[in-house]
């Protein structure tokens, strides 16, 4: 159970991190200074952060209308939502993918 509380805190924190970086690149578009690359806000996302990223976007209204960008995001987050739905729904399916990669693996041989 402090494995799951941990995990949970460090998603938290990681996401509470991507919306201040977005937060940071809409002073920077603001002030006109340096901006942080759309392809670090959106591996931000990728790797974890699209709630930070999402919230940012919405209520700080920064890269709402940037296309590709927001396509882009949404596709994370579509992403994200339906491996975490497979993974309720079906627990034990990354074990089984890697069973069967590993079974190909050993019939297609040397």
């Amino acid at each position: 159970m402090v494995t799951i509380a941990l995990c949970f805190t460090a998603y938290i924190a990681f996401n509470l991190f991507v919306f201040l970086v977005y937060w940071w690149d809409k002073q920077a578009a603001r002030n006109g200074e340096w901006r942080i690359r759309e392809s670090t806000l959106l591996s931000l996302a990728l790797i974890g952060g699209s709630l930070g990223a999402i919230s940012a976007q919405r209520l700080l209204r920064h890269k709402t209308r940037k296309e590709p960008f927001r396509s882009i995001l949404i596709s994370i987050v579509i992403l994200q939502v339906g491996l975490i739905a497979s993974l309720a729904i079906m627990p034990d399916w990354p074990m089984r993918l890697v069973d069967a990669l590993q079974t190909l693996s050993q019939k297609a041989g040397p």
